[in-house]
């Protein structure tokens, strides 16, 4: 049976990976955001963090400077 892949649009979480290719923002950036105290759009599932794709658009979007 094949695996479908679901276009990062289309996604409710992304990896940090995903995040990056959709954002055009830096692996090691999106990292260091996912560790500060305020930020809204991680999701830790164990050790690994998971984007919440909607929230983590968001503060795109309200933001001048990342």
């Amino acid at each position: 049976m094949m695996k479908q892949t679901i276009p990062i649009p289309q996604k409710l979480l992304l990896t940090v990976e995903e995040a990056a290719e959709y954002s055009h923002i830096g692996e090691h950036r999106i990292r260091e955001l996912l560790e500060a105290k305020d930020c809204d759009f991680v999701l830790k599932k164990g050790a690994f963090s998971l984007i919440k794709r909607v929230r983590f658009e968001n503060y795109i979007l309200e933001r001048e400077v990342i």
